[in-house]
């Protein structure tokens, strides 16, 4: 089954891929006081279209730092940095806002859900802010949680939810607007194990679909699912298991 709004690649052929990510000397640096605390080292990183990459490595190895640069939630202190083709090292925080909208699906641990809002209404967010009309909004918002499984629960807040299914709405709200890139921190973190099972699977469809998955994560189960495994320690890439062409 496909999903719908996905942009489809070719997984087959790894030199007529493209690249959606790529990282050139990347480094992140904070001061605390007189402290200077190196987040990231030289990081080189190039992710083709259509790839599923599971980021792992021990807390405080930067994994945090990367998730964040790569969906322009922040920038970094060295290093160019190409999405989907565009230069986004340097741009300014309303121009990175607008490419987190259209470009960047983000799917978090702890869902970042409203509350107070229907499942319908948060999927139709993402879209809202990015202009989207009103019977499209419906249309697309509807379709993604009937393929999510939560068809019959779109006017459900999420308080009526179980943890599953709040983050099958997360995914869904993800994909609302045909993001080049789906970034997930820790999915699975919240649930127990069935209904972290019930997400890895998910993911693994979304990718054989045509998405580009990027998974930050602790669950080794759902890090072997991945196509390829990006290992950080101490800021550094220390393992890499297949790279783009």
């Amino acid at each position: 089954m496909n999903w719908p709004l996905l942009k489809k690649t070719d997984k087959q052929s790894s030199i007529s891929r493209t690249d959606i990510i790529r990282m050139n000397s990347i480094s992140k640096l904070y001061h605390k006081g007189d402290i200077e605390i190196h987040a990231l080292r030289e990081i080189n990183l190039v992710i083709g279209r259509g790839e599923f990459v599971a980021v792992v490595g021990p807390s405080g190895s930067g994994k945090s730092t990367l998730m964040n640069l790569l969906g322009c939630l922040d920038t970094p202190s060295g290093g160019d940095y190409y999405l989907a083709g565009e230069a986004v090292s340097g741009l300014d925080p309303d121009r990175l806002a607008d490419i987190r909208n259209r470009r960047v699906g983000f799917v978090f641990q702890n869902f970042n859900l409203l509350p107070q809002i229907s499942a319908q209404e948060n999927v139709e967010m993402p879209m809202l802010f990015g202009g989207i009309g009103r019977k499209e909004r419906a249309r697309r918002a509807a379709e993604l949680l009937t393929k999510a499984g939560l068809g019959e629960r779109r006017d459900h807040k999420p308080t009526e939810l179980s943890g599953g299914q709040m983050q099958r709405v997360a995914i869904a709200r993800a994909l609302s607007m045909e993001p080049d890139i789906l970034l997930a921190d820790e999915p699975t973190g919240n649930l127990d194990t069935a209904s972290g099972g019930d997400i890895m699977s998910l993911f693994e469809e979304l990718w054989k679909g045509g998405a580009t998955v990027v998974v930050v994560t602790h669950d080794t189960a759902l890090a072997k699912r991945a196509d390829r495994i990006v290992e950080l320690r101490d800021g550094r890439i220390i393992r890499d298991t297949g790279k783009a062409a």
